[in-house]
């Protein structure tokens, strides 16, 4: 893992694991956060381009997919799963803080 990403993934994994009953794991070689079982929260590079990815809904996938700092998440955007691009800008912290919890 390059060392932005490795940065990315420390601030991603104190904000998963400060939930209740947060664990971490791995898919597919990917840092993955779940709680009971379910993911809420995955770090992953595809296509080239490494991204965080939370699950926001199918009623609110739009929204974010107009922002370009989105993409629809491969294999489970059509459950409403979004990734956020990390070089696309600066991560705003803030954001990602909500969409984790709001993905938990």
């Amino acid at each position: 893992m390059q060392p932005a990403h490795t940065s990315v993934l420390e601030r991603v994994r104190g904000l998963c694991m400060a939930l209740p009953e947060a664990t971490e794991t791995r898919t597919f070689g990917n840092p993955t956060f779940q709680v009971t079982g379910k993911t809420f929260c995955v770090l992953e590079t595809y296509r080239g381009e490494f991204s965080i990815a939370v699950k926001v809904g199918k009623s609110e996938q739009a929204r974010f997919l107009a922002d370009p700092r989105f993409f629809r998440t491969p294999y489970v955007g059509r459950y409403g799963w979004v990734s956020l691009k990390c070089a696309a800008a600066p991560i705003d912290w803030n954001e990602v803080q909500k969409l984790v919890a709001a993905s938990y």
